[in-house]
């Protein structure tokens, strides 16, 4: 299992909470909303280090408000296998949500949550998780099947975030992607005392 690592050095004169969120360009569900996935509160000359595997789950939670500023508190996590058992059935009944049915399902190399006819109407949300974190996230529908590919794109920021915040990207001026070589699953990124990014790969 891939095991990737990510410090962040911080070099500014503030302290704040950074935060690390991915993003799914044609991911192939729409309105997909980022979450806050990793965050640590630093302090200036700190060194924070974040750590994951790439191994993926699927996630639900009953919040079915995923406006920014929102929390996704995922209320079950099941593991799952893009090339594997990729695929779960989210039902509804008077005891509530629950994902059963874990299968493989087309296409192969995506992730799939096929949503009953007893789900309500954006009432809940589902999505995706990353080592065991929800990281993307989309309203739960009925009789909707969404397909996720997962290929995130790694992104780091610094502000005031809580995990699983639901992120509004057009409103954040000042991410960072890190933009992993193949063949590289280590980086230090640094904040400097002008609130610039930089990265080194290791």
């Amino acid at each position: 299992m891939t095991a990737y690592t990510l410090s962040f050095q911080n070099n500014s004169s503030n302290s704040a909470t950074a935060c690390v969120y991915t993003t799914a360009p044609d991911i192939g569900v729409p309105n997909v909303m980022s979450l806050a996935w990793l965050t640590k509160p630093s302090h200036p000359t700190t060194r924070l280090n974040f750590d994951w595997n790439i191994d993926y789950s699927l996630v639900w939670s009953e919040n079915g408000d995923l406006k920014p500023g929102a929390t996704f508190e995922a209320s079950q996590t099941w593991a799952v296998d893009p090339n594997g058992e990729n695929a779960v059935l989210l039902t509804y009944d008077e005891h509530g949500y629950t994902f059963t049915n874990k299968s493989s399902a087309a296409p192969a190399g995506s992730l799939i949550v096929k949503q009953s006819s007893s789900v309500p109407l954006r009432k809940a949300s589902v999505g995706v998780g990353i080592s065991g974190q929800p990281a993307l996230a989309v309203e739960a529908q009925p009789n909707i099947h969404l397909a996720f590919t997962p290929h995130p794109k790694y992104w780091i920021t610094f502000g005031s975030y809580e995990v699983g915040e639901v992120l509004d990207l057009e409103e954040i001026s000042d991410s960072f992607e890190i933009d992993y070589p193949a063949n590289v699953y280590s980086a230090v990124v640094t904040l400097d005392i002008n609130n610039q990014w930089s990265v080194d790969y290791k």
